[in-house]
């Protein structure tokens, strides 16, 4: 609770993953990878209710086992490719029927995120009083770097007539959203159904907390850094 505001943790877990087949219950350093965002918000003391929305009854078990709510089963409409994480959200809403004013959305993907990374958004809604705010973290490439690829083969600038854009220190740092936390006014989100406007103010993470977990590769490289 934030004074006296409620806070509701959702994490969504469907079972169609294509990358990885049932990646949430996968292992990941000695425990399912979904178990790591559960006990990130458990930890967390602002969080008043942590809940499960998935399709899958293996993912469900592993989620009540670890301590984590499951008060429903998500429709398998809203397991599909085309449902957006808003639709997902608003079912789950709709079918608690229970007050709530701040949502956080915590995808398991991001197994590194921490309590206090959670805490740190949370901390802002707070301060700034304001609508949504999100973890991001730097980006690996300055967007003036960028390139899209033409049907003949050759590349045209993400960002046209950037002066200076071979010295990388001369350039605006700039950072993507990392996945990891989005939180919310629920009035606000029941108004727009999205979690990002431009007004959305922003936590960077320590990019080591930041990986998201959707291939092979990205399983040993977040193992990797867990390693003292």
């Amino acid at each position: 609770m934030i004074h006296d505001a409620r806070v509701l943790a959702i994490i969504p877990a469907r079972g169609g993953s294509k990358g990885v087949p049932l990646k949430n219950v996968r292992d990941f350093a000695g425990k399912p990878l979904l178990a790591w965002t559960i006990e990130a918000a458990l930890a967390c003391r602002e969080i008043d209710r942590v809940i499960l929305s998935s399709d899958h009854p293996e993912i469900m078990e592993v989620a009540r086992r670890h301590g984590c709510e499951v008060p429903f089963v998500r429709p398998s409409a809203l397991a599909s490719d085309q449902a957006t994480a808003s639709d997902v959200a608003l079912h789950a809403l709709k079918t608690l029927e229970e007050p709530f004013h701040y949502l956080l959305w915590l995808q398991p993907t991001s197994p590194l995120r921490t309590a206090d990374d959670i805490r740190a958004v949370l901390a802002v809604m707070e301060r700034e009083q304001c609508d949504s705010c999100v973890s991001v973290s730097p980006a690996p490439k300055p967007p003036e770097w960028m390139f899209r690829l033409n049907a003949d083969a050759t590349l045209s600038p993400v960002i046209k007539d950037v002066p200076s854009a071979s010295n990388r220190q001369a350039l605006q740092p700039a950072y993507v959203l990392n996945g990891a936390i989005y939180a919310c006014a629920i009035p606000w989100f029941l108004r727009g159904k999205r979690f990002v406007d431009d007004a959305t103010r922003a936590v960077i993470m320590d990019p080591k907390h930041s990986i998201d977990i959707d291939t092979e590769l990205d399983f040993k490289l977040g193992e990797l850094l867990l390693t003292p």
